[in-house]
């Protein structure tokens, strides 16, 4: 549940006046236009002036892993192919599922997030994280895929499914959603970002949510929701997708379905010190009468970094509901893993009618359909060095 905007707009008389001039710069600085004081809008809307305007949340993103990723700089560039060695008819996608918690997989899959053009989120909830490689070439990261839970309510998914408020809560835990989904060089030069998106509807992918949370209890319900993986949604990095668009399956049928565009409102524009000084400010501003609408059984705390912001900018006097419309839109797609996934999420079938295979049929129609035709094409991918991927 968020803040109602009626109550996050209900500003202090006098706000700390230091720390809103500080907001105020950040934004300048990042390339947002400001109305006087009172909203923020999007300069741009090309590709590059996009991932501008995201570089200094990412920068901040990068500084805040330094400490745990900095020492593995030389190694994890060492998991990436030379462009130059690729055989295309060697390329063997596999993928490779890290199981919960730390391990050098997982720092390995946040170094390359860390290259991504926006901020990457950690992801909410339930998570599955993968390493898309190449069992052809020593087992070379080629690109990587993230679940996470997805947002309660989000119009254009919710529209697309034709839901009502009962069936998605009885069925949203069928749901998950990929907040990062892609390849990595030099495979991103092979049309690789098609094979992530494809590797949505894989087996290896649905039998690993079963195996975790097909009969999970949950934890604020406290009821086994006997979950199966019926939906995953996503959300292009920078506007419209050209990569996703155009997924088809080997039947020919749309792997990714486009459903319309975000609203452009989110968080990502406050960062580093930014971010830790409205937290600050959150913190202090809190009282009895406005308790955070985290969950007693999440512990202590904030709910989310949405509440975090939206407390904090109320804190200063700036309204949430006005900074947080940032305007970068985001095309958003969803990719059903059976064939009738939207009926059985609306309950009007009983059995989900699988659409997923395996890891290995669908890296094969990747290179029939997409790989080869590029790799003969055009020899750019082949430029790359791991190298030029030093974070630090």
């Amino acid at each position: 549940m968020s803040i109602p905007e009626s109550a996050a707009d209900s500003l202090p008389a006098s706000p700390p006046d230091g720390l809103r001039q500080l907001v105020l710069k950040s934004l300048r600085e990042q390339g947002f236009k400001l109305r006087g004081e009172d909203a923020v809008l999007a300069p741009v809307s090309d590709k590059d002036g996009l991932r501008r305007l995201h570089q200094q949340a990412v920068d901040a993103q990068r500084e805040r892993a330094r400490k745990s990723l900095e020492r593995h700089d030389e190694a994890f560039i060492g998991k990436l192919a030379t462009g130059a060695i690729i055989d295309p008819a060697r390329v063997s996608p596999r993928l490779r599922v890290l199981e919960p918690g730390r391990s050098e997989d997982a720092l390995l899959w946040r170094w390359c997030s860390l290259h991504w053009s926006i901020p990457v989120s950690g992801g909410y909830g339930r998570r599955i994280r993968a390493l898309i490689v190449d069992e052809g070439h020593d087992n070379a990261v080629m690109g990587l895929i993230g679940l996470g839970d997805p947002v309660y309510a989000l119009g254009i998914r919710d529209n697309a499914i034709e839901w009502d408020r009962a069936q998605r809560e009885r069925r949203l835990t069928s749901v998950m959603d990929a907040f990062v989904l892609g390849a990595i060089p030099p495979y991103s030069g092979l049309l690789g970002g098609k094979l992530a998106a494809l590797l949505l509807r894989s087996d290896e992918l649905r039998d690993t949510f079963a195996d975790r949370y097909g009969h999970r209890q949950t934890l604020i319900s406290e009821r086994d929701p006997d979950a199966k993986l019926a939906l995953i949604t996503t959300a292009s990095a920078l506007g419209r997708s050209s990569v996703y668009s155009r997924v088809r399956a080997e039947d020919g049928s749309l792997a990714m379905h486009p459903v319309g565009y975000t609203q452009g409102t989110g968080d990502f524009h406050f960062s580093g010190e930014v971010y830790d000084l409205l937290a600050e400010a959150a913190r202090t501003s809190m009282t009895e009468d406005a308790a955070t609408h985290r969950h007693e059984n999440w512990g202590t705390g904030f709910r989310n970094r949405r509440e975090v912001i939206q407390r904090g900018l109320r804190a200063i006097g700036l309204s949430p509901s006005r900074f947080r419309m940032h305007g970068v839109q985001r095309q958003v797609f969803l990719s059903p893993l059976a064939h009738n996934s939207l009926e059985w999420l609306r309950g009007e079938t009983a059995d989900l009618d699988w659409a997923t295979l395996p890891v290995e049929r669908l890296g094969a129609w990747w290179k029939k359909r997409w790989m080869s035709g590029r790799a003969d094409s055009t020899d750019a991918w082949r430029a790359f060095d791991p190298e030029s991927w030093r974070l630090y």
